[in-house]
């Protein structure tokens, strides 16, 4: 994981004053209270996750202002249970907020799967919605085995291509554990995003040549260049196949978009996600389970690690730590995005409550 350069000015802000902020704003621009919560929660959850140049966290903040002013997004959106059987449903967004629909999705996912053993939930005609990994830690903490998946805009070249058809399509997948933090592997099916190829142009870097192409077609180092063009799969050709199949179990099968119509601009999005919950009960009893696991990880960890100073770490485990170690410091925010927050919440008319820490 990149982790901010000391070149950066930046600023440390409590994860609580963050929390209460987010909630207002949101409320602020028409979400209901519920999803003003649901939201605030995510966005902090990526803030203390991740690096910004992932753009999950605060980042998102002016385009989500702009979008729901505009009607991209719709808060306090109605949205209605299209259909539903015994491990199924389908969820209609109304051009909701996604981390909403989504949450609302696995909520459902849960509830089915504790008396069908499994159940999978999809939403059409919903928004971007967060981290992924953020939704399926949520069955993970209810003590499930949770998956979570959307497709998004066209920004992946299927293999041997140079024209961008796909999306990033992100996975989560958690599982619990009885004693530990659970496993939450997060992943977008691109090498990178764009986001991050813009943070390594604001700082003067290069990429790696495995992470996009140019417009033309040819890999490049220049994330200049790589900006314009499209972005290469994880694993080349089986990340294409497993995007193009993420896309077929949302947009195609939910009845929302797919591949290039999805997410078209800053006002037509009509994204798909996927949830499915596993009741690990369904299968064996949950000690069981357990153990079993267990050990598991400890074969994986106890392999020799090709650097001693770099120990083998679970997926999720960086991230959780890190949030930890924000909860107890701070969430570092670029110091010009502080103060852009500062501006945005007097255009909206509401009270910036972002604290700084002591430290």
């Amino acid at each position: 994981m990149y982790e901010l350069t000391s070149g950066l000015q930046t600023v440390r802000v409590t994860e609580a004053s963050s929390r209460a902020f987010l909630e207002r704003f949101f409320t602020a621009l028409g979400a209901n209270e519920e999803e003003s919560r649901i939201n605030a929660d995510g966005i902090v959850t990526a803030a203390m996750w991740w690096h910004p140049g992932q753009g999950q966290g605060f980042e998102k903040l002016p385009r989500y202002a702009r979008r729901l002013q505009n009607g991209g997004l719709i808060g306090d959106a109605p949205m209605f249970w299209v259909m539903e059987r015994t491990s199924t449903a389908l969820l209609d967004a109304a051009g909701g907020l996604g981390y909403v629909s989504a949450h609302l999705a696995m909520d459902k996912a849960i509830a089915k799967a504790r008396s069908s053993g499994i159940a999978m939930t999809a939403v059409r005609h919903s928004n971007h919605f967060g981290i992924a990994g953020y939704h399926a830690k949520h069955a993970a903490d209810e003590g499930l085995i949770g998956i979570a998946m959307t497709n998004a805009g066209a920004e992946m070249a299927p293999w041997g291509a140079s024209q961008p058809v796909l999306g990033t399509n992100p996975w989560g997948l958690a599982v619990p554990r009885s004693h530990d933090i659970p496993i939450v592997l997060d992943m977008a099916l691109t090498q990178s995003g764009k986001g991050m190829i813009r943070w390594f142009m604001q700082e003067g870097l290069k990429i790696p040549d495995t992470w996009a192409l140019t417009s033309d077609g040819h890999r490049t180092t220049d994330p200049v260049e790589a900006n314009e063009g499209p972005l290469l799969p994880v694993g080349d050709y089986k990340g294409y196949g497993l995007s193009l199949i993420t896309d077929v179990l949302t947009g195609v099968l939910s009845g929302s978009l797919f591949g290039t119509d999805v997410f078209q601009d800053d006002r037509n999005f009509d994204v798909s996600h996927t949830m499915i919950a596993i009741d690990i009960e369904a299968f064996m009893d949950r000690d069981t389970f357990s153990e079993r696991l267990e050990l598991l990880i400890t074969q994986v960890l106890s392999a020799s690690p090709i650097d001693s100073e770099e120990p083998i770490q679970l997926p999720g485990e960086a991230e959780q730590k890190r949030a930890a170690k924000r909860l107890r410091e701070g969430i570092p925010l670029h110091r010009d995005l502080f103060n852009d927050l500062r501006k945005l919440a007097k255009k909206i008319g509401i009270p910036f409550l972002i604290e700084l820490t002591n430290s």
